[in-house]
């Protein structure tokens, strides 16, 4: 079976071939971006880098943090993760999954309405969704 992430919105899914992508967001209070670089290894997401273009209102970025352009990289503390949850509202703009530099947003790859949304190794899905 090749790599695949699995998008679940309430009880749809749909299945992306991708083996990388990144997720971005805008953060809702201070409007600036915050984007994280995953792998797909697995049974697990491997989260290898994360950049946000600003602080303020809990997203200070970590003492390690390292000052390029207009972001702020770093390497998060806690990189290996079975699934990543989404909660996504009206109140703020949708994230973006970008896979091979085709970035969409989220409602663009997986059409349903605005729901909580976990991204997660299609290994991870039980075998009732996929």
């Amino acid at each position: 079976m090749s790599t695949a992430l699995c998008l679940v919105v309430g009880t749809a899914l749909y299945t992306l071939p991708a083996s990388r992508f990144t997720l971005r967001w805008h953060h809702t209070v201070e409007k600036v971006l915050w984007e994280e670089d995953y792998v797909v290894a697995g049974d697990w997401l491997y989260l290898s880098a994360a950049r946000v273009q600003g602080s303020g209102a809990g997203m200070e970025p970590p003492p390690d943090a390292v000052r390029v352009g207009t972001a702020w990289h770093y390497r998060p503390q806690e990189r290996w993760l079975r699934e990543v949850k989404l909660a996504r509202s009206d109140f703020g703009r949708d994230y973006e999954l970008c896979i091979d530099g085709d970035c969409k947003p989220l409602s663009s790859w997986a059409p349903a309405p605005l729901a909580p949304t976990t991204l997660a190794p299609c290994t991870r899905v039980p075998p009732g969704l996929r």
